[in-house]
């Protein structure tokens, strides 16, 4: 792309889309800059632009301030819970911080005991939790679900923006049979792959662990270059975004300990691979 030249907005691609691209139309012909256009809010010219670029969603305060500025007569206020809620369609509410935090991310680090990660779900897997959980829902609704947590993977195809990701999985998860033993082969071969992609950092917490730092709850932490550390945990019908600095760092030293007792990366890819290899032959994984 050439020097100054700006990349267009495809509206058809999402409602954040759409409303970020009407917002760059209703700044441009009021003729206003990026910097103008925020000028005596408390958000800057790019936090705008990632809006406008349908990469952040519009918090209440600033809509109320572009539409005073650009005199849109309270289009943007109006709009922006839309917005919100076509951005975590497939998502509890709950889980809409994390959406938007995780996108930008320096790093992610994850502890997740009882379920493979939904960053590292297959659809079969992803469907077959979301049926168990909800097992009276429409196929419909489950496969808007499932699509869904399959998006949020694409953080591991961006070559230039992709988080650092460093994922502790209990071995037990390895065993568990909640797939047919193809399925659960592919499921254990899809992680083993971003392995080798050099796309994730996974450890594996043996068995013969025993009590370990971190055996009641989940844990997300993630990193930012412009924003304090967020911690989200979560059970089984609710979630939680914590930010207070002492909780953040008490949940990072557990996660620590946690790393301390898990089996090295190159260990557990062997491990990993090995189990995938025993649902291939159809065997249990021992």
């Amino acid at each position: 792309m050439a020097r100054g030249q700006r990349k267009d907005i495809d509206g058809s691609a999402s409602v954040p889309c759409f409303y970020g691209k009407e917002l760059r139309f209703q700044r441009e012909r009021a003729g206003r800059t990026l910097e103008q256009t925020v000028d005596g809010s408390f958000y800057g010219a790019t936090y705008l632009s990632e809006i406008e670029r349908g990469q952040r969603r519009m918090p209440v305060d600033l809509a109320r301030h572009v539409d005073r500025v650009l005199e849109t007569d309270g289009y943007f206020e109006r709009c922006c819970e839309d917005v919100r809620r076509a951005r975590r369609s497939g998502h509890a509410e709950y889980f809409e911080r994390v959406l938007e935090a995780e996108k930008h991310a320096l790093s992610i680090e994850e502890w997740c005991p009882t379920v493979f990660p939904g960053l590292l779900q297959t659809g079969a897997y992803a469907r077959a939790v979301v049926r168990a959980t909800h097992p009276l829902e429409a196929d419909e609704e489950t496969e808007v679900k499932v699509q869904a947590r399959l998006a949020r993977a694409s953080l591991f195809e961006d070559d230039h923006g992709t988080p650092t990701y460093w994922v502790i999985l209990h071995e037990s998860l390895l065993r568990q049979p909640v797939l047919p033993p193809e399925a659960m082969a592919d499921q254990l071969a899809h992680i083993a792959g971003l392995v080798r992609r050099r796309r994730i950092f996974p450890q594996v917490l043996p068995w013969s662990a025993g009590a370990h730092p971190f055996m009641l709850g989940t844990a997300l932490i993630m990193t930012f270059a412009d924003a304090p550390p967020l911690v989200y945990t979560e059970s089984l019908h609710t979630g939680h975004t914590i930010d207070e600095p002492a909780l953040v760092t008490a949940y990072r030293k557990s996660y620590d300990l946690l790393r301390a007792a898990a089996l090295p990366p190159e260990a557990s890819l062997a491990l990993i691979e090995s189990a995938a290899e025993d649902y291939r032959h159809g065997k249990q994984p021992r």
